[in-house]
């Protein structure tokens, strides 16, 4: 299949829901919830208003690139058919578009922002390593890399730190990837604990079990310290998560490549410190006057 597609010509056709199929290793879960049957009744109401984007598949049918909700959202409501654009697109590019047209959605999981993360950075990637062929440039693996995490960092809501981190999160075993979208385990202690191994991580799960909890941030960096020394037993685990947890001090931290956007290239931390300060007192300053009117 060809990776180029004509946004403008585009047309809008029915497809049967049963040609449709999932798009393979699609990270975003569709949960049969409250907000699914408000679709389910929004679409049996005024049907779909939005087309699905499908591609061909070789054998038949159609694969869904953007419009898994919507199609579940068919099937509660009784509906046979839906309105699709067909896209003649190859997997990468695929990919990159399932990405995007769901990572601005809310309430995205940590895990499912984690592999959708992850599947596009491999995406751009596997681009960038064609286009290097096709001009037969040799690229290094590090500038590729680079230059892969900037482009996906220019069109995500989080800053090429951040997405590093929660690819992090793909390394986590599954119950403990749970644990982070149930809000059990904290994403930094979960980032820590993602440099354990996969058979520390079952003992880990096993040592939460026993103990009836879950690590903080300065236990996670422990673990991870323990292990990166080769010292990671059950009974290190259990002797540190049977540690009675002092009350974290509160602290925000803002990394500064998210600040940075927002002032001048010219302006050195310490002049965004001041700035930042005070525009927090005028803010005070004026909450103080609409509360005393």
């Amino acid at each position: 299949m060809s990776a180029k597609s004509d946004s403008k010509s585009d047309v809008v056709v029915k497809l049967p829901i049963g040609s449709l199929r999932d798009f393979s290793g699609h990270p975003y879960k569709v949960r049969d919830d409250e907000s699914m049957r408000e679709t389910a009744e929004s679409v049996k109401t005024f049907g779909v208003l939005v087309p699905i984007i499908v591609r061909p598949c070789d054998g038949g049918g159609y694969e869904i690139i953007s419009g898994h909700r919507r199609k579940r959202a068919c099937e509660l409501a009784g509906i046979d058919a839906m309105p699709a654009i067909v896209r003649d697109l190859d997997d990468d590019a695929a990919t990159i578009v399932m990405v995007d047209s769901n990572l601005q959605r809310e309430n995205v999981l940590p895990s499912e922002r984690a592999q959708a993360y992850k599947m596009k950075l491999e995406a751009l990637r596997r681009q960038a390593g064609r286009k290097a062929k096709e001009n037969s440039v040799q690229v290094g693996q590090n500038s590729e890399s680079r230059t892969s995490r900037e482009i996906l960092a220019e069109n995500s809501p989080d800053s090429s730190t951040q997405i590093q981190r929660y690819i992090r999160l793909t390394e986590l075993a599954p119950e403990l990837q749970e644990m982070v979208d149930n809000k059990k385990i904290a994403f930094t202690p979960a980032v820590e604990l993602s440099y354990l191994s996969e058979s520390e991580q079952q003992l880990l799960l096993d040592a939460m079990d026993s103990e009836q909890a879950t690590p903080s941030l300065s236990q996670a960096q422990r673990l991870k310290q323990f292990s990166q020394r080769g010292e990671l037993t059950a009974a290190v685990m259990r002797a540190i998560m049977s540690e009675e947890k002092k009350p974290e001090i509160d602290r925000i931290t803002i990394t500064g490549d998210r600040l940075r956007k927002y002032f001048p290239r010219s302006y050195t931390p310490k002049q965004m410190e001041e700035t930042i300060i005070k525009l927090l007192e005028q803010w005070q300053k004026r909450r103080k006057r609409e509360a005393e009117r």
